[in-house]
């Protein structure tokens, strides 16, 4: 198993017992409620929310190059048109 395979399990097995042991509810304030809420429920959601911003942040930026390009083949009659006459002259 890779590195990066094992710390996500063990990070997620963290972060699920904590849930576990966090269940009792507390007064959370809204901006403008104060709700009686699971510790559960707000510290999941918060890691949830955490984890998307995360990886929406670090994922790869997707670009275009023009080595990306595909172009047809050139045809052998076509290079030979493109060769002006010094270089005919040249490889004769």
């Amino acid at each position: 198993m890779k590195t990066k395979t094992i710390f996500i399990i063990a990070f997620t097995a963290i972060i699920t017992i904590f849930l576990m042991i966090n269940t009792d509810a507390v007064e959370f304030n809204f901006i403008f409620v104060k709700k009686e809420i699971s510790k559960l429920l707000v510290v999941g959601v918060c890691t949830f929310v955490g984890f998307i911003l995360g990886y929406w942040a670090g994922r790869p930026k997707t670009t275009l190059s023009t080595y990306d390009r595909v172009d047809t083949p050139i045809k052998p009659e076509d290079r030979k048109r493109a060769l002006s006459d010094e270089d005919r002259d040249y490889i004769s």
